[in-house]
């Protein structure tokens, strides 16, 4: 199955201080065919001004990932997380049986431009828990970095998920290449930029549903940033 989600068929909320365009069914933005994605439940991608954020609002059950694009946030939940999060850095929430936590964007001109990801976790009852780490952009460059993983052993960011987390930024004419493994799902989110897929183009704010096994080459048409998910699709 190869299924494309146009940037116009997302939810989005719009009030003062967020702009947010939900990839799936999410507060008021509901629909029954697009609740999830395997173990994938939420890909919000936010712009909060300046002096604004979500205030402390509780979570559970849940993986919760964040990405900053552009500015930075200030975290802080009641396991005793807080810190700052910049671009090139990757955060993680383990909600748990129950968080508390505030997200906000301390830039007093700046927006925070973000990406809010949450996983189904793999088991419940978890301890809530927080965990931050930094990487390099030039490993992304023309090729898949992974940023989270559901192997523990790798040392990279870890979530309770038979899931992983790859970056990449293309410049226009490189591809990078990615296995879709049987029993396996890929979902494609263009944050920037414009790419081609077989004889699909995608474009910023698009993104590409995959469960067919094999190879897929993903080519550039101009300078492009990418998000790549690779996810279990037992149930």
């Amino acid at each position: 199955m190869i299924n494309i989600i146009r940037s116009s068929e997302r939810g989005r909320t719009k009030i003062d201080w967020l702009d947010s365009y939900h990839s799936f069914s999410f507060g008021d933005y509901y629909d029954p065919n697009n609740i999830h994605f395997g173990p994938l439940r939420v890909l919000n991608h936010d712009l909060i001004q300046p002096g604004s954020g979500f205030p402390t609002h509780p979570h559970r059950e849940m993986e919760i990932v964040t990405i900053v694009l552009e500015g930075v946030v200030a975290h802080k939940d009641s396991s005793g997380g807080e810190g700052i999060i910049t671009v090139n850095e990757i955060q993680r929430m383990t909600a748990g049986r129950g968080i508390l936590h505030s997200e906000y964007n301390p830039s007093d001109e700046n927006i925070l431009n973000l990406l809010q990801i949450w996983f189904i976790p793999n088991k419940s009852g978890l301890t809530p828990s927080y965990e931050q780490k930094k990487y390099s952009p030039e490993e992304k460059k023309n090729k898949l970095l992974k940023v989270v993983s559901g192997n523990k052993n790798e040392g990279l960011i870890f979530i309770n998920q038979d899931a992983n987390i790859f970056l990449t930024d293309i410049d226009k004419d490189k591809s990078v290449k990615h296995n879709v493994a049987d029993g396996r799902g890929t979902y494609l989110y263009v944050i920037d930029g414009e790419i081609e897929i077989g004889n699909f183009k995608l474009a910023k704010g698009d993104a590409i549903k995959i469960t067919d096994p094999g190879e897929v080459k993903i080519g550039a048409s101009a300078n492009s940033n990418l998000i790549l998910f690779d996810l279990s699709m037992a149930d």
